[in-house]
């Protein structure tokens, strides 16, 4: 099983999230630390090679964005509210941010 560290605000903002979607975050990446795919996911390419997002829906849209390639840990990137359609810049920047960091700091 892999570790998990959280990036940021995303301990935070996963711990505000409602308590069913808060519970389904932490079954999904549950699932992701024992080297299985969450079961509502899509790549983030835009964010990173290898990042993705975890999709879930209780009580409205929340996204976990996470990194799982490194052979030790899972690195969550990024966690939100989704308000509209298409995933706002500044949420993308942040977990692009984040993804660079995990870079910077683990793979020098």
């Amino acid at each position: 099983m892999k570790g998990i560290e959280f990036l940021g605000t995303s301990l935070k903002t996963v711990r505000e999230f409602p308590a069913l979607a808060k519970r389904e975050a932490g079954y999904q990446l549950d699932r992701v630390q024992h080297g299985l795919d969450p079961t509502d996911w899509k790549p983030m390419k835009s964010a990173g090679q290898g990042v993705r997002e975890i999709r879930i829906q209780h009580e409205g849209q929340y996204r976990v964005i996470y990194v799982a390639s490194f052979e030790d840990k899972v690195y969550v990137l990024h966690a939100f509210k989704k308000k509209t359609q298409k995933t706002s810049k500044q949420d993308l920047d942040a977990a692009k941010r984040a993804f660079r960091e995990v870079l910077e700091k683990y793979c020098p």
